[in-house]
């Protein structure tokens, strides 16, 4: 009797050691994902990098079954956060919304940035490029962008011109249009494109250069007038607003992009099962409507198609900044 009791002492002793193996397996050995991810917005709530991070966020939590909560860690022109999702552990956990700005931008202007153009993050998926529109306040007597330059020309430095941050897309077409006009305009820097737009809207300021998304509303209710918008060809969603390429500055250029990184050495398997879902959500109607709607230009994109991608981005912005000498201060 004793013996028996023994042998099942040893197997219940056995099964609970199993269970508590198993309740004890760490979160990496379980499939991707196992729990709540993190995206890192590094602006502040309402200007463009946000609004498409919203609107992907609960679909792709959706898809992975999982909660993507959006973290906005704004500041320093995007540098701040996204120099906390360089630091991340690289689980899979912590992912960024990138751009052109804080990505390539601000680490090739500034020798003491915290992180690299490229080294520093692993591709995820580019989902979007958008374009930025020229807007001034209506009480501003110009209705075109050469009207605006005359105006700029009969008062050097009396009008302001606000950008999202230093070292950023909307800094760098204002200072193309001020290099390429011959003007002396006074940039105002903001922490997102959001607070340029109010204080346009305002009156404290004369002009701003921002992505079409938290202009375009205003734009069309008339509280802003859009002189031009900085692409090649004319956006979709402002098609009788000109191009500044064709206001009289052929060669006028500038896009952003958008997508999702992941800090380097972030495992495969995560960066597959993000990349694949990423593309599904961006092919649906309803999301791929809605996005366009805020002016964006959906992409798809597989990890190593947006490698390639954002090397050829770097380039392009190291050639840019060179041309207009831009410092950052």
């Amino acid at each position: 009797m004793l013996a028996v009791n023994l042998f099942v002492n040893i197997l219940a002793f056995g099964a609970c050691a199993l269970l508590q193996g198993v309740l004890a397996t760490p979160a990496h050995t379980q499939p991707y994902p196992a729990k709540p991810i993190r995206l890192i917005v590094p602006w502040p709530p309402g200007g463009g990098v946000d609004i498409s991070a919203r609107t992907l966020g609960p679909r792709l939590s959706e898809q992975l079954g999982q909660p993507v909560v959006v973290d906005n860690r704004g500041g320093a022109a995007g540098m701040i956060g996204t120099e906390v999702a360089a630091r991340a552990p690289a689980d899979g956990y912590t992912i960024l919304h990138g751009a052109a700005g804080p990505n390539a931008i601000l680490p090739l202007l500034n020798p003491k940035a915290p992180y690299g153009p490229l080294n520093d993050f692993a591709e995820v998926a580019h989902f979007a490029n958008t374009i930025y529109v020229l807007v001034v306040h209506p009480s501003l007597q110009a209705q075109s962008v050469k009207q605006l330059v005359a105006i700029a020309k009969a008062a050097p430095g009396k009008l302001t011109i606000g950008a999202s941050g230093t070292a950023t897309p909307a800094h760098i077409s204002g200072e193309l249009l001020r290099t390429a006009a011959g003007i002396d305009i006074t940039p105002v820097f903001y922490k997102g494109a959001a607070g340029a737009v109010l204080d346009v809207l305002g009156g404290q300021i004369s002009m701003a250069i921002e992505t079409i998304s938290p202009a375009l509303p205003h734009v069309r209710s008339g509280k802003l007038r859009a002189l031009g918008v900085t692409a090649a060809k004319r956006s979709t969603q402002l098609p009788e607003v000109p191009t500044i390429a064709e206001s009289g500055f052929p060669g006028f250029e500038v896009i952003n992009w958008y997508g999702i990184l992941a800090p380097v050495r972030t495992p495969r398997d995560a960066i597959a099962r993000l990349n694949r879902e990423i593309n599904g959500i961006v092919r649906t109607p309803d999301i791929r409507s809605r996005l366009i709607g805020y002016g964006l230009e959906v992409v798809e994109s597989t990890p190593e198609e947006y490698t390639a991608f954002r090397k050829a981005d770097v380039e392009k912005w190291a050639r840019i900044i060179k041309e207009t000498n831009l410092r950052y201060e």
